[in-house]
């Protein structure tokens, strides 16, 4: 993406999408990052001088249109990074509904619409739709259902958008990295029992250079899908 590429980003605030934040705000493109609530949206600013926020919680996806009708969206969005996720372990015989809904919600339906909210720009700029999954979502194990369920059908979400939308100009890539050093990661450790240690896994560097690299691609190609696994 040549120029001033403008790039909306959900979960700017840590991990991969904090390091894909910094890539793009750091070579001069224009930044708007979603943020949950006003507060959170306020510590974005202030960590990316010049960036926009767009606040809306991703957990309540029905009222993301309501939200925004209240605030400026860009008139141009060259691409959409949905990075913002929760994870809640459990086995099918111990989650709660609640526990489902908010992993659906906050991974696959809220994503769902704020591509439906925001593919009339996408569309005007032959734009560029990136989910940042799993490897749950491409095998699911025994605690990771509802995780899994969600990455799943964000997979399908990105399939369909990509055969959709192809004709538009849009590209659609889903990334699916391993176990990244996080805190969504220390988070599944401690849920794991199990004693966390960052360097074992994943940069989220490293990650974002594959996000960068896709987004930058000629126009004559796409990454469609693409697996990012530990080296080490």
């Amino acid at each position: 993406m040549a120029g001033m590429a403008t790039h909306v980003i959900t979960g700017a605030g840590s991990g991969i999408g904090a390091a894909v934040a910094r890539r793009l705000h750091a070579r001069g493109d224009e930044l708007v990052l979603h943020a949950r609530d006003a507060g959170r949206a306020k510590e974005l600013a202030a960590e990316f001088p010049g960036a926009r926020t767009l606040v809306g919680d991703l957990a309540e996806p029905d009222r993301l249109s309501w939200a925004f009708s209240h605030q400026t969206l860009p008139d141009r969005v060259d691409s959409l990074l949905h990075i913002a996720g929760v994870v809640d372990l459990g086995e099918v015989g111990d989650l709660t509904p609640k526990s489902w809904h908010h992993q659906l919600s906050v991974n696959l339906v809220a994503p769902a619409e704020l591509t439906r909210l925001l593919l009339p720009q996408l569309r005007v700029a032959r734009g560029h739709v990136l989910f940042v999954n799993s490897g749950a979502g491409l095998s699911a194990h025994a605690g990771w259902a509802a995780y899994a369920a969600s990455k799943h059908g964000l997979k399908a979400l990105a399939d369909a958008l990509r055969q959709e939308e192809h004709a538009a100009g849009l590209r659609v890539t889903s990334v699916y990295p391993g176990r990244t050093a996080s805190p969504m990661q220390a988070k599944v450790h401690q849920q794991e029992g199990k004693e966390y240690d960052e360097s074992r896994w994943i940069d989220p560097e490293s990650v974002a250079t594959t996000i960068v690299m896709a987004l930058d691609l000629p126009r004559d190609a796409e990454v469609n899908d693409l697996t990012v696994r530990p080296g080490r």
